[in-house]
């Protein structure tokens, strides 16, 4: 069977860097988990900083979760090291699928795994250095009143496929009683096609 994953995504599948080995041994200074094993993807990001330059020095990260996954945070793990916390935390998934040279569509959901869990991890330094007020929090906004359906919804909904309003109330049932978030939500599922796959 032939691979649907290019060179590159096949070589960080197969030969991840970065990969954490013994957690007490690292000494990390900053700590994101994120995603459920439950739900069969999860990861776990350590970092380390300059606290001179706020620069990340090395990182390690492990995940239960699929080649695209596997391979979209080992490059992340090459590609933050040198990088200020501001540049991580801005880093976003279409940057790491660049890098890659592209991951099938229906497998770029499985690339914000480890983008979410370096920021988990930025901010989690913020804490550990007694700066609270650095902390972005990432919070949902209410889009859908009635089926108490957020942006962030909408978001993994674009990231698993969806491409038109109808799939989008099939996907989340947003605007299946009054209606009236319709706008609001076709602009959202644009702007995150946009942000995600538009090149």
């Amino acid at each position: 069977m032939d691979w649907v994953y290019n060179d590159t995504v096949k070589d960080h599948f197969m030969n991840p860097r970065n990969v954490l080995m013994d957690e007490d041994g690292f000494g990390e200074d900053g700590r994101g988990l994120t995603g459920n094993v439950k739900c069969g993807d999860q990861m776990l990001m350590l970092i380390k900083v300059d606290p001179d330059e706020e620069r990340i020095t090395d990182c390690r990260w492990k995940t239960y979760g699929c080649a695209s996954a596997i391979a979209s945070t080992s490059i992340l793990s090459e590609v933050v090291k040198g990088l200020t916390l501001d540049e991580a935390f801005n880093l976003t998934p279409k940057d790491i699928t660049a890098r890659l040279g592209g991951l099938p569509e229906h497998k770029i959901h499985c690339s914000v795994l480890g983008d979410k869990a370096l920021r988990a991890a930025v901010n989690d330094y913020y804490q550990r250095t007694g700066r609270p007020e650095k902390v972005r929090e990432d919070k949902a906004k209410l889009v859908c009143q009635c089926m108490a359906v957020t942006d962030h919804e909408i978001e993994d909904a674009v990231l698993e496929g969806v491409r038109d309003y109808q799939a989008l109330q099939e996907h989340t049932k947003l605007g299946t009683v009054c209606g009236q978030c319709r706008g609001e939500a076709e602009k959202l599922m644009g702007a995150c096609i946009g942000k995600h796959f538009d090149h």
